[in-house]
């Protein structure tokens, strides 16, 4: 066994183990895009609240936590029974997807570190595919507008499978579209939903969970690695291809 060792936002140390033979796998990474490379997550509240004023319902952000990460089916199915919305999913997804194209569109940026660490996996000749629970009529003009669409290997976005987050299906998708084994894929994360759902596909997982929006304190045994921020994943990265050798 080997043992790695790992930081979080709450500053405590935390210890992951993992198997040599699972760290000698790494071909591919899988990227999540909310929380990870769009600076999105503080936008979904204002999102969510336009979303449900024009249902009647006053919201404030009080149930991110039960939305943070999953599908938009899934998250507008736990809206509709929380708020008993007369408006049915397939009604409310318009809804959602209008406001949340303006956002993603005039609004929402990349976090700093996203350039420099695709450039670092190009330079290690590790390819990548995003796999995001948005839409893709929000996803394709973001990523067009900061230039990054080139960077993919492959893009999956919430409307190609059926079962969103925290099901496998995206994951599965994305590593079947590089041609690499889920399970010789790293998942780069923020949701504990995520996260789940790259456990569940077989690959490894760090997470980046952002204390703002997420209790910490959860992730400990729920992924294979936790980091910081998206800066230090090069580090992780080599390190990892370092056990290759």
């Amino acid at each position: 066994m080997t043992r790695y060792h790992v930081t979080c936002r709450a500053a405590k140390m935390l210890w992951v183990t993992l198997r040599r033979e699972i760290m000698n796998s790494i071909e591919a990474l899988l990227f999540d895009l909310d929380g990870v490379i769009a600076d999105s997550e503080t936008m979904w509240n204002a999102i969510d609240g336009a979303m449900l004023a024009e249902c009647g319902v006053s919201y404030n952000g009080e149930h991110k936590e039960h939305v943070l990460g999953k599908s938009f089916p899934l998250a507008l199915q736990f809206y509709k029974e929380t708020f008993d919305l007369k408006q049915s999913v397939d009604e409310l997804m318009p809804i959602r997807t209008r406001i949340a194209a303006d956002f993603y569109a005039t609004k929402i940026d990349i976090y700093p570190d996203v350039r420099p660490v695709m450039d670092f996996l190009r330079a290690e000749n590790l390819p990548f595919a995003l796999a995001t629970s948005s839409v893709g009529s929000l996803i394709r003009p973001f990523l067009q507008r900061h230039k990054l669409t080139d960077y993919f290997a492959a893009i999956v976005t919430g409307e190609q499978v059926t079962r969103g987050k925290p099901y496998p299906d995206i994951y599965l998708l994305a590593a079947s579209q590089i041609g690499i084994a889920p399970e010789k894929c790293l998942v780069v994360e923020d949701a504990l939903a995520g996260v789940q759902a790259g456990k569940s596909a077989g690959a490894q997982v760090v997470a980046i969970p952002d204390p703002r929006f997420m209790d910490v304190t959860l992730y400990p045994g729920k992924c294979d690695f936790i980091l910081n921020n998206l800066g230090e994943l090069p580090d992780l990265v080599h390190q990892l291809r370092q056990k290759q050798t």
